[in-house]
């Protein structure tokens, strides 16, 4: 019986010891975002644009409206917004999958902001360093996913806290 009770507590023993590891996976679409899409966000799935009342699937590069009642997605607006110009309007960020199926609350949310004259800053204006890849080649950036392996449970951000909400070291 002993023989157990020490097999038993040498095996706890032993695992305690282990050390842990968790992956994070950050996801940043920079590059892959439209010169004229807000400043300030690493990482867009949908933009809604309150004007033309359609959104822009961002890692598609598509358009996603109502026509003639069925959602469609297409590379351009249609023809009745062929001119409009995308840099002066303005862009509500969604990161929600299948923004449009919440389409009617979008539209209760966002009206006020058709025709919304304040400036908004775009990517293609911004002095900021994270988007040198988006405004050298418009329409060419991709995604990329890093991975950290870190030792512990306690899992660094980008914004110095860990996930139990403290200050990293």
């Amino acid at each position: 019986m002993k023989r157990i009770i020490l097999a038993v507590i040498f095996g706890v023993a032993s695992l305690s010891s282990i050390n842990t590891k968790a992956q994070v996976n950050v996801s940043i679409n920079i590059g892959s975002q439209p010169q004229w899409g807000p400043a300030g966000y690493n990482h867009v799935d949908y933009y809604y644009l309150p004007d033309v009342d359609a959104y822009y699937n961002v890692p598609a590069r598509q358009y996603v409206y109502l026509n003639n009642g069925a959602w469609v997605w297409r590379n351009s607006l249609p023809s009745q917004y062929r001119g409009f110009d995308l840099y002066n309007s303005y862009k509500v960020v969604m990161n929600t999958p299948k923004p449009y199926l919440s389409h009617q609350t979008h539209i209760r949310e966002y009206s006020r902001y058709k025709g919304y004259k304040g400036k908004q800053a775009n990517i293609r204006d911004s002095k900021t360093t994270r988007y040198v890849s988006t405004r050298n080649n418009p329409g060419r950036g991709k995604t990329t996913v890093r991975t950290k392996t870190v030792r512990n449970t306690s899992v660094k951000t980008n914004n110095g806290r860990n996930e139990r909400g403290g200050r990293g070291r």
